[in-house]
């Protein structure tokens, strides 16, 4: 592909999905209104986008709130897994010791063990963080342990031969080969960790003025005002995929100059 080209791939990959999402907005609004379908089981388009244009202060605002617990678990998330690949890879014993409940919170469902840590927890934010970070946490130590231990041998052994240090072998061989690593699991952790943040404030029902926005979409189920539920899903799934399109364009911006996971097709 030649660089005159490149530009019109990315149009095409950004219209092709454009056009494709219009033409089911289109349908699913024919849809609604010729079979007459009543607005508290499924609105249209355009009552939803009507709902979010005038309850949208309201909804930013708890949609903010549940942001804070996804970055919060996002940031605790990337210390700790970071900090935990380091040490299992610095260590079979360590790994073999510690792997086994990492999976162990990975599969075991946020919904069942959330209400025991909101009792647990004396702080309704920190129980709320704990269960979002518990969804987040994984992706980071799996994809950055299996870096660190993906380090070509061959220059392993040369920095054995020229007597590197551990720190100097972590620092200049094992961390940047882990680095495409741990950016796939960083992208993979960004939206679990909004996932969780939901999961957890469903299973809290927290209410009040700072709320957020899970809590906005039971209510608004309750009450049966489902174009006000579908608004809270459209501004979650922005949110998601604006987490993940920040994520992706710094892994791009961290791997573009000596990654082939991020070089040009064409060079």
């Amino acid at each position: 592909m030649s660089r005159r080209e490149e530009p019109l791939g990315r149009v095409s990959r950004l219209l092709a999905p454009s056009v494709f999402g219009l033409l089911f907005l289109v349908a699913w609004e024919v849809l609604a209104r010729v079979n007459q379908i009543p607005v508290y089981i499924l609105p249209g388009p355009l009552l939803i986008a009507e709902t979010l244009w005038t309850d949208g202060p309201s909804l930013l605002g708890s949609l903010w709130v549940t942001l804070q617990i996804a970055f919060a678990a996002l940031i605790a998330a990337v210390i700790l897994g970071l900090g935990l690949a380091i040490a299992m890879s610095r260590s079979r014993w360590i790994e073999a010791s510690l792997l086994p409940y990492a999976v162990i919170l990975q599969v075991t469902p946020v919904v069942a063990i959330a209400p025991l840590i909101i009792i647990w927890a004396d702080d309704v934010f920190l129980s709320l963080l704990i269960c979002a970070w518990i969804v987040a946490f994984f992706p980071i130590v799996s994809n950055t342990t299996l870096g660190l231990n993906s380090t070509d041998r061959g220059l392993d052994d040369l920095f054995r031969l020229y007597k590197a240090t551990p720190g100097q072998t972590l620092r200049y061989l094992q961390l940047p080969t882990a680095l495409p690593y741990f950016m796939a699991g960083l992208r993979i952790s960004g939206g679990l960790a909004l996932i969780g943040a939901v999961v957890a404030e469903f299973v809290a029902g927290t209410g009040g003025s700072e709320t957020g926005l899970a809590f906005r979409i039971l209510e608004a189920g309750y009450r049966l005002q489902i174009p006000r539920m579908f608004a809270a899903l459209v501004l979650l799934s922005l949110a998601g995929i604006a987490i993940y399109a920040v994520l992706d364009r710094l892994s791009h911006l961290i791997l573009r100059r000596w990654h082939e996971s991020a070089l040009p097709k064409d060079r």
